[in-house]
């Protein structure tokens, strides 16, 4: 069975998006991409780089962790209101989204209902892991289908925004796997579901 890893970058106080959803390091976002960081990306997961991006820098390496990528209506609208509604047009892509209607794009699949149903049926098939994009309330539906969290933790504080996990109060239990630091302030932070843990104690 492949796993679900929600691969995100986040403030200090656990936002990943502003109040308004919008691209948290596009032009008028408030996570910096440095060099360092970037280098970090293109070595150790850069089937997450936008294709635009990998174009641009020259990254032709396929990954070996991702193949798929899942998102809601709300991602996969950063993509699509800057003219890139297939920005990983690399990988599989599926959006989550009981309003979309049809393929926005032929390669994108829509997945209109039970995601929790989708992702199960997902990690069943044969091939890499599967990448959840974004954003928080989708999180929090497949909260019991993740099975790995990577969370870039970037030196900001932002006071509001959009949580890394939408919806009410609900404890789960992680294990720690891995942690990296990188130079310029972000810290990358790995875990994984904890054996025999559902949702809380």
């Amino acid at each position: 069975m492949r796993p679900l890893t929600y691969f995100v970058a986040t403030t200090i106080d656990g936002f990943i998006a502003a109040p308004d959803g919008g691209d948290p390091t596009g032009p008028d976002g408030f996570l910096d991409v440095p060099e360092d960081y970037l280098r970090f990306l293109i070595e150790q997961y850069p089937e997450t780089l936008p294709a635009p991006a990998r174009a641009a820098l020259g990254v032709t390496d396929p990954g070996t962790r991702f193949d798929t990528a899942v998102m809601g209506r709300r991602t996969f609208e950063i993509g699509a209101q800057a003219g890139i509604p297939d920005a990983y047009s690399h990988l599989r892509m599926v959006v989550v989204s009981r309003t979309l209607g049809a393929r926005p794009e032929p390669a994108i699949e829509v997945v209109a209902d039970d995601p929790v149903a989708a992702i199960r049926a997902l990690k069943q098939e044969e091939g890499r892991g599967i990448w959840l994009v974004g954003g928080g309330e989708l999180a929090r539906t497949l909260a019991e289908e993740i099975d790995e969290l990577v969370v870039k933790i970037n030196p900001v504080v932002a006071g509001s925004g959009v949580p890394l996990f939408g919806g009410g109060f609900a404890p789960r239990y992680l294990e720690r796997t891995a942690v990296h630091q990188i130079p310029s302030g972000t810290t990358v932070i790995s875990y994984r579901r904890a054996p025999g843990e559902g949702a809380a104690r």
